[in-house]
């Protein structure tokens, strides 16, 4: 099985510039035709967050366009720059986002499980642990402890050491921690947010973070770093299950690039 993640596209109304410097239209549109163009072609494609830029129902106009144009099967998740019930409205095809609340939900079509986990705050940048929510995700991990399964977050659950991004972190992990490492049998946390490659061993399993379709904000480390973002290449993750072997995680470069080169 293979899985592709994209993630945070800000995807914006028609000919408007993210941040006045680039069009992530143009280059979410290239993500889609990468993905199309891989080979073998993914089970699933998931997008784990910040489908739009301002959570305007104009633009997730734009983004279903975008967005229908990618050949497999394809779940998102909504970002902190989302709007939940717009991004339902938008995309009212993906009947399997509930109706109302966060948009927790299970995709178990494939051999292996997919299970969508919203730490959103409405209204704010970093993500949050509701109650009935983290009860949900202890029930439905609970109903099946065998089969192989990934957990899809926006904001990631731990801190990254970059300290302008720490602030925006899925907050009290542990809450999360105390469940997760009751199931050996998550294989990821895919997250999206921090617009960078990271991973991190954490309560049995790797949580992995996506790179974004569009700018990639700083690597900066130090204490009073200011935030910033650069265009550096913009990427994807796949995500190769096999059985007995378990998933491997590989980032995708989008664009092209000088090659073929003799491999000695």
């Amino acid at each position: 099985m293979l899985i592709a993640q994209i993630s945070d596209l800000h995807i914006c109304d028609d000919g408007a510039l993210y941040k006045g410097v680039v069009s992530t239209n143009e280059m979410a549109m290239a993500a889609v035709r990468h993905v199309n163009s891989l080979f073998p072609q993914p089970d699933l494609v998931v997008l784990t967050g910040d489908v739009v830029e301002d959570g305007a129902d104009t633009q997730y106009g734009v983004a279903r366009r975008i967005l229908a144009e990618v050949s497999a099967p394809l779940i998102l998740i909504p970002g902190n720059h989302d709007d939940r019930d717009r991004l339902r409205a938008g995309f009212p095809q993906h009947r399997y986002m509930p109706q109302t609340g966060p948009v927790n939900y299970v995709y178990d079509a494939l051999p292996v499980k997919v299970i969508a986990f919203d730490v959103t705050v409405p209204g704010a940048h970093h993500g949050h642990l509701e109650q009935n929510s983290l009860s949900w995700l202890d029930e439905t991990l609970a109903r099946d402890r065998h089969k192989p399964t990934v957990l899809l977050m926006h904001q990631p659950p731990f801190s990254c050491s970059v300290p302008y991004l720490d602030k925006y972190m899925c907050m009290e992990p542990e809450r999360l921690a105390s469940v997760i490492a009751s199931y050996s049998n998550i294989e990821r946390i895919l997250c999206g947010h921090v617009h960078r490659g990271m991973q991190k061993l954490w309560c049995g399993t790797l949580v992995t973070t996506c790179p974004s379709t569009a700018t990639q904000i700083a690597l900066a480390l130090r204490e009073d770093a200011k935030p910033n973002s650069y265009l550096e290449p913009a990427a994807c993750l796949l995500h190769h299950w096999t059985d007995g072997d378990g998933l491997v995680t590989h980032t995708s470069y989008i664009g092209a690039y000088p090659g073929p080169f003799p491999f000695a």
